[in-house]
């Protein structure tokens, strides 16, 4: 028999993950994304830039998860990054560039919180974020695009992350 939330008996746990969103502008992504987040436990979602809206869009994608999901709106990375520097968090991009890592291959740490850095659905991240980063990490894909959906690729990060720190 098929479950509903009414039925699940999944426990909810919050990982020491922080999710940075730049520029994601799109109603439909920014909804997912709370969905995501709450689903992977997610200490705190946040939407940087100047476009950000939440409207009724957003509020029908995320199915009520932007009532569960702790968020902030911040316009200015720079200073929401540096705060996470400050204390402690590692800082990782997703984003495919000439240095990153295989996400399957990296070895996130269980004894240090992170923070995750995701990029605007046309431009990914500029070159200013991605120096803020310790590590920029790619999704190993196999057909002839080169990119996929920002809250796709979120989910399949925060899906690695927390199953190595769950099993570690």
């Amino acid at each position: 028999m098929q479950r509903n939330h009414y039925n699940t008996n999944f426990n909810k746990e919050t990982f020491p993950v922080v999710l940075i969103c730049d520029n994601i502008i799109n109603a439909p992504n920014i909804g997912s994304l709370f969905r995501t987040a709450d689903a992977f436990g997610v200490e705190k979602l946040i939407f940087c830039g100047e476009s950000i809206e939440f409207s009724r869009k957003v509020t029908k994608t995320s199915r009520a998860t932007e009532k569960a999901v702790n968020f902030l709106l911040n316009q200015d990375i720079y200073q929401v990054v540096d705060n996470y520097k400050n204390k402690g968090y590692q800082i990782l991009a997703i984003e495919i560039t000439t240095n990153s890592k295989r996400i399957h291959h990296f070895k996130f740490p269980n004894n240090k919180p992170l923070a995750v850095i995701v990029g605007s659905e046309n431009f990914g991240l500029s070159e200013d974020v991605l120096s803020l980063c310790d590590d920029s990490l790619h999704i190993e894909m196999y057909g002839q695009n080169s990119s996929m959906n920002v809250v796709q690729a979120t989910s399949i990060a925060l899906y690695e992350i927390t199953k190595q720190i769950k099993g570690q």
